[in-house]
């Protein structure tokens, strides 16, 4: 075992470390519960391999020191080949073969998720929060998780006299995932308490080590300053423990992190879907490190004798085949439930508090939403804000957080590197913990870096983990064209989010609707985007006064999925047939509100507020009222939300049409040009918007 020298770690390099004579026998008898898993699987691979499936064969010393390090506070991200973790805690056998063959009562997913995916709240077990199987992925969510001990413990928010550590498992392999760098950064940045244990075992899926990086973990983190790092032989047991032992103990006394690189050899297949005997040639020379007759040779040197050794190997073998015989009769899936848990409910049903208090006075969007915000995090000590450029020094490009660090400090109110996969994905992390996180995107156009984590680990969690584990996250996303702000700042992304299944997905019109929507969406336990227009921030577009409003009391709050009608028509139109509604949201309301002056009486605006959930029924029933549809988006339309909204209304009230449901949004280019006249033929206005209603309004 080597570490690195420093003056907080080498003081205990050779402080020994005791193995109890039973947690020898329990290593060996886990191993070989692990080991005859495996082989049951393969002897019953026309039953097993139905589901591909990984085990930790040739891994399992390095597994085992890992769980034996952890403690019930502790919390865990382990990867999908970390079986002998899972048993290490105390898993039984036939769980993992009730996930295994996707049964009914597979205590991580119920029948939903792959073998080796837990999800696992439970007295007495560290918590392992849901996570996906994209590789390297779990690094930023388990480091979430780690900022979110250290910001409560920042708060004296932590329960007891406990110091939780966060255990993140990866292969070396996926060290070469950008993301896991953004986590690295952060982990060493915030001197996050979390244990990144490397497992390398030379392979990809058929790539080796080689092929894949030009250093190992180890090499690789030595850039990453203030990151203890340390080496294991992790097919000896005794290596392994008392590394992880160290590094367990660093990690909870500092309260800093550590990586801990184990070679492992790989004894079994990638998966059950590929298998080694396709492209491996290594195979002899990974077997001279089999950790189990490595253990076997250790306890025979510390007295053990063959026949007590002979026992145990005979016990585990009876019974992983009991546990088989057990979990192969249980019960699948109840089919019905299919639809359950994709998304937690929500306590916000109803609308409450004052829309226009007596005395309001008139305010600005973005302050509604900074005076939203604040409110929050006065209530709320368990919330905090992060993103680029929101803390102290400047509060936000658009100066939505101002004044907020001042007011709550560096702890709670801070800048993020630019790396937005941490910025979405570490709230995951943050709420498996109990912090509440309300995070930034700069501008809607960059996104896209964190998309990975919004669609793999928190719009799946919820629905993957049987509602165990649903991630409340507030992601604010300024969106939108304002006038030359170009290619790279005017980006409009409601559509892709919207084939984001497992979030929601909100777009305020005006400062009433933003302070109320934003405290809804910070209550609701699910993921939440908050798309908010910087042309509607100010108000200081043309035509968007109305943006501006009364502002609501600290009360008052709207639930999502519940539109608004901003504009009525007049019920003299309405009998005579001379009415239509404009379904839209964000600037569409006041491009309506423009175009409708020339149709006097004869326009209803349908404000949807929140784009998922929606408000169906109000859509309905608005089209009803008039039989005659305009949806109205700023997106590029074709294969647009507005378009498929569209079609809906067209199949569900066909019967009652008066005119084919027409839509209109912005031309269909891969982007928004910076010259502002440019800008003015792509986007929808008010002057166009008047040219369709004419025609609809006429059909």
């Amino acid at each position: 075992m080597g570490v690195i020298k420093t003056k907080k770690i080498s003081k205990d390099e050779n402080k020994e470390i005791s193995i109890s004579k039973a947690l020898f026998e329990k290593a060996y008898r886990l191993m070989h519960t692990a080991m005859n898993m495996a082989v049951t699987y393969e002897e019953n691979k026309a039953i097993c391999s139905k589901y591909v499936h990984s085990t930790s064969r040739g891994h399992e010393a390095i597994q085992l020191a890992a769980a034996f390090s952890l403690e019930a506070h502790d919390f865990a991200a382990p990867y999908y080949r970390d079986e002998s973790i899972l048993l290490g805690i105390g898993m039984q056998p036939y769980e993992l073969m009730l996930q295994l063959m996707a049964k009914k009562d597979d205590p991580f997913s119920g029948g939903r998720t792959y073998y080796g995916h837990p999800s696992l709240k439970r007295e007495g077990f560290p918590t392992i929060p849901h996570q996906s199987s994209a590789t390297g992925m779990q690094a930023i969510p388990a480091t979430g998780m780690a900022h979110g001990i250290h910001y409560l413990e920042s708060q004296n928010l932590l329960k007891g006299d406990k110091k939780p550590v966060v255990l993140c498992s990866l292969g070396d392999g996926s060290v070469t995932e950008g993301e896991v760098s953004e986590a690295f950064q952060m982990a060493v940045l915030h001197k996050l308490p979390i244990v990144y244990l490397i497992q390398d075992n030379d392979w990809g899926i058929s790539a080796t080590g080689a092929e894949m990086r030009a250093m190992d973990a180890y090499d690789f983190v030595s850039g990453f300053t203030g990151m203890e790092r340390m080496r294991v032989d992790g097919s000896d047991f005794v290596d392994s423990y008392e590394g992880l032992q160290k590094a367990f103990n660093y990690v909870r006394e500092n309260r800093a992190p550590i990586l801990v690189h184990a070679k492992v050899p790989l004894l079994g297949h990638h998966t059950s879907g590929v298998r080694k005997e396709w492209y491996r040639g290594d195979f002899d020379e990974h077997l001279k490190s089999d950790p189990i007759p490595r253990l076997r040779k250790e306890l025979k040197k510390r007295g053990w004798k063959d026949a007590q050794l002979v026992k145990i190997e005979d016990e585990a073998l009876t019974f992983v085949q009991a546990e088989y015989a057990r979990a192969i009769n249980a019960d699948d899936p109840d089919i019905t439930t299919f639809m359950d848990h994709e998304f937690a409910p929500t306590p916000i049903i109803t609308e409450k508090g004052h829309r226009k208090p007596r005395g309001a006075e008139k305010v600005v969007m973005v302050d509604a939403a900074l005076h939203a915000v604040d409110d929050i995090l006065k209530n709320h000590p368990e919330s905090l804000f992060y993103g680029q450029d929101v803390g102290g020094a400047l509060g936000g490009v658009f100066r939505e957080a101002a004044t907020l660090a001042q007011k709550y400090g560096d702890n709670r109110i801070f800048n993020t590197p630019i790396q937005e996969a941490y910025i979405v994905g570490s709230t995951a992390g943050m709420s498996a913990i109990g912090a509440k996180a309300i995070v930034e995107i700069q501008f809607a156009d960059y996104i896209w870096p964190g998309i990975n984590q919004l669609v793999e680990e928190l719009s799946k969690s919820c629905y993957l983990s049987q509602g165990q584990f649903p991630i409340q996250s507030l992601i604010r996303v300024p969106i939108g064209a304002y006038g030359g702000g170009g290619p790279y700042h005017s980006g409009s992304i409601e559509s892709t989010l919207l084939n984001i299944r497992g979030i929601k997905v909100v777009y305020p019109s005006n400062a009433a609707d933003m302070k109320g929507l934003m405290k809804a969406a910070f209550h609701d336990p699910n993921p939440v985007v908050m798309l908010e227009h910087k042309g509607l921030y100010w108000s200081k577009v043309p035509g968007t006064e109305g943006a501006k409003t009364f502002e609501p009391d600290s009360d008052y709050i709207i639930p999502l999925g519940k539109s608004r009608i901003d504009q009525e028509a007049s019920e003299e139109a309405i009998a005579n047939g001379e009415s239509c509604v404009v379904i839209t949201y964000g600037m569409g309301v006041y491009w309506t509100r423009a175009a409708s002056k020339a149709f006097k009486g004869q326009v209803e605006i349908l404000d949807l507020r929140t784009l998922n959930p929606l408000d169906w029924e109000g859509v309905i029933a608005a089209v009803k009222r008039h039989n005659k549809a305009l949806v109205l988006t700023e997106e590029p339309l074709m294969n647009s939300f507005a378009e498929s909204l569209a079609g809906r209304i067209s199949k569900e009230c066909f019967q009652i049409l008066d005119a084919p449901v027409m839509t209109y949004g912005a031309a269909n280019l891969p982007a928004i040009p910076l010259n502002v006249e440019l800008e003015k033929q792509m986007l929808p206005t008010a002057e166009k918007v008047e040219v369709v209603l004419s025609e609809l309004l006429n059909y």
